[in-house]
């Protein structure tokens, strides 16, 4: 069984055994969205890590952990859209309109749990999570493809996994990345 539980310090040292010792994604730390390109090309690796372990530290959680047992298996990277400078300057992804959102900006899932619900696990968490915080809307840019995809360009999560979720599409201005929005709802 999943549970799903918020990135807390006291979840940190979950979060980094389950990123290893790469971030990841090449050094990333999930903190692609949140920095500039040379910004963030100047930190990536240990860098970005030590932000993303700053973001953590000071809270709100940015994201969510997906759990088998006592390991982290998935994640989640989950914020209002104004905390993202790169997606708030995306022309593909610009606001559909004027609704505050949040936005899920990134996924990884640890290799042997791919392919087993852990993304449509932590999308649907996330928004009941969003509408903890006061949110009404969860907003996610996943790729749409039919072709197979290496995981390392499919961190924006899949359509599919995102319409099982509940989410629908709301705009488009891409053939491979749709807009697609859900609301938040309490449990």
């Amino acid at each position: 069984m999943i549970e799903i539980h918020p990135l807390t310090p006291d979840r940190w040292d979950d979060f980094e055994t389950l990123f290893g010792k790469n971030g990841a994604c090449a050094g990333c730390w999930c903190t692609w969205w949140r920095m500039g390109q040379s910004e963030w090309l100047a930190k990536k690796g240990d860098g970005t890590k030590q932000k993303m372990r700053a973001i953590v530290k000071k809270g709100p959680p940015p994201g969510l952990l997906a759990y088998v047992g006592d390991e982290a298996v998935g994640w989640c990277a989950l914020a209002p859209r104004e905390d993202y400078p790169r997606l708030c300057r995306s022309k593909i992804l610009a606001p559909v309109d004027d609704a505050p959102v949040w936005s899920v900006t990134c996924f990884f899932v640890r290799r042997d749990w791919r392919r087993r619900g852990v993304t449509v696990a932590l999308l649907k968490e996330a928004a009941h999570w969003v509408a903890t915080r006061g949110g009404s809307l969860l907003e996610g840019y996943p790729t749409d493809t039919d072709k197979e995809q290496p995981a390392a360009f499919v961190y924006h999560g899949l359509l599919g996994a995102f319409r099982r979720a509940g989410f629908r599409e709301v705009a488009r201005r891409s053939k491979s990345r749709p807009i697609v929005r859900k609301k938040a709802a309490a449990r």
